[in-house]
């Protein structure tokens, strides 16, 4: 047998290590990377989350407005219980969303109610009136068939730092 002969093993092996050490380091550092990256990202999203859907009770505007989209636009009751005291009066708007309630079954149309402007007026330490001009639509197949307006006021309570719907009534 002429010819060179293959290299002994050992002398393989060795000059590989090192090639394969350094493949492993990077793909460890690419990994760790990844992983670092991975975990902020989702930390970022959690906390990102956690402040869009946090209950915004800072002003008395944004609780009246809150409150209305909860109780007559979603007719949310779990949802509008954020935005309300411990013992409300809302027999008014509880009427009002009956009434919306039952003619959508007895006429078959869809009833939407949209406000305007929200004004605040201060009536005490720690008490505001927010008022505001409901529109109460009714329509069928895309069609508005009746409209109304009334105007209405939300006495905002703060409670300890948190303001929160306590009474809410039709003005005459």
């Amino acid at each position: 047998m002429t010819g060179s002969a293959p290299p002994p093993a050992a002398e393989t092996d060795e000059k590989a290590t090192p090639r394969r050490r350094r493949l492993r380091l990077w793909v460890a550092v690419v990994a760790g990377v990844l992983g670092i990256l991975c975990a902020g990202g989702i930390g970022v999203a959690v906390l990102l989350y956690d402040e869009e859907t946090k209950i915004d009770r800072s002003q008395p505007d944004i609780v009246a407005d809150h409150f209305l989209i909860a109780y007559l636009a979603n007719r949310d009751d779990s949802e509008s219980k954020l935005y309300t005291c411990k013992s409300p009066t809302l027999m008014d708007i509880e009427n009002l969303r009956n009434q919306l309630i039952a003619r959508e079954k007895e006429f078959g149309v869809r009833v939407s109610v949209s406000w305007g402007a929200l004004t605040r007026v201060a009536v005490g330490e720690g008490q505001e009136d927010v008022s505001t001009e409901l529109a109460i639509s009714g329509s069928s197949g895309g069609q508005i068939t009746s409209s109304r307006t009334e105007n209405w006021r939300l006495r905002i309570v703060d409670d300890g730092g948190a303001w929160r719907v306590c009474s809410a009534a039709k003005i005459a």
